[in-house]
């Protein structure tokens, strides 16, 4: 098999899929460049898309931590020299380690790859750090073991973030991360029910298959590039079926501008998620269900104060 490679020379890589470059993967891309600087090579990302697991499951779709332009931008601003996407498909899962380290060349000079303990690569996971060290002794190239990081004394890792997003705990999704939970998204016409509420909200509709939080409202950061907003003006979001409505149209994520006035549709939204306000709930009225909202909007500008002092403090 011969892979679409860039023509870079002698070069370190790592593997995967780094979903949310998260801080663990962070510590590896810093392994990498050091790695690289001692070998007088460049550091590059190999980055398998589609998910491996779509491939080995057809039909199913991995929920991504940040939609696939972004990884690339956070991968371009790690350090490294490049990253390189590798499609993925059921030729490249059937490919021996070595073969696919062989397809590397000619562009590619492997004078490293590094790993975690546990990662794997190539047909059934054979590719391990031992069968990597193998194959580096006679090929001359090095495997360099990497340390998973370790927070709380568990490894930080995509699933642990997808976790804690799952039980709303942003906090917690944030401190794994290094950054805000991301979303972006296209704002398309919706039902008009928050203008008629007096809370008019952005309907987002997702071009990747979005790592969403549990059913609540959040306190979020915003930016709409084409229409001048932010970024970091602060939004409300709801994500959610609506059950005051009782509608079944599955999970919807809404977004109200705070002090914000204007027409968003067919922009992008990019929304990062500070915190969650509440989980969601069945209202007997409508009259009822604006209540909360307007309690929901009182509560999310004391945070606003509460965050802002906390900044504020920390420079």
């Amino acid at each position: 098999m011969k892979l679409t490679v860039p023509t870079i020379g002698p070069t370190v890589v790592t593997l995967g899929v780094f979903d949310g470059v998260h801080r663990g993967h962070r510590h590896l891309l810093a392994q990498t460049v050091r790695a690289a600087l001692e070998r007088d090579a460049v550091a590059v990302a190999l980055v398998f898309s589609p998910h491996p697991d779509e491939v080995i499951r057809p039909g199913s779709s991995v929920p991504r931590l940040l939609p696939p332009e972004v990884t690339l931008e956070r991968l371009a601003s790690s350090g490294l020299d490049r990253a390189a996407v590798i499609g993925f498909d059921d030729e490249l899962r059937s490919l021996a380690p070595e073969d696919f380290l062989a397809a590397l060349a000619p562009g590619i000079d492997l004078r490293g790859i590094t790993m975690t303990p546990d990662s794997a690569f190539g047909r059934g996971r054979s590719g391990t750090v031992e069968r990597v060290r193998q194959i580096g002794a006679e090929r001359g190239f090095d495997a360099i073991v990497v340390e998973p990081l370790l927070v709380d004394g568990v490894p930080v890792s995509s699933s642990r973030i997808r976790s804690a997003l799952i039980d709303g705990d942003v906090v917690s999704a944030r401190q794994l991360l290094g950054a805000r939970p991301l979303l972006r998204g296209t704002v398309v016409h919706g039902e008009r029910r928050g203008m008629e509420l007096g809370f008019p909200t952005a309907n987002l509709a997702f071009e990747y298959t979005p790592a969403l939080p549990a059913l609540g409202i959040y306190l979020g950061r915003v930016e709409v590039a084409q229409r001048g907003v932010g970024p970091g003006h602060p939004a409300l979001v709801s994500v959610g079926v609506r059950p005051t409505f009782h509608d079944d149209g599955g999970v919807l994520v809404e977004v109200y501008l705070l002090d914000w006035d204007g027409d968003l549709y067919d922009a992008t939204l990019t929304l990062e998620l500070e915190d969650r306000l509440r989980e969601e709930r069945r209202f007997g009225s409508v009259e009822a269900l604006v209540v909360q909202m307007r309690a929901d909007e009182a509560e999310a500008r004391r945070r606003l104060v509460s965050i802002t002092r906390d900044d504020a403090a920390d420079d």
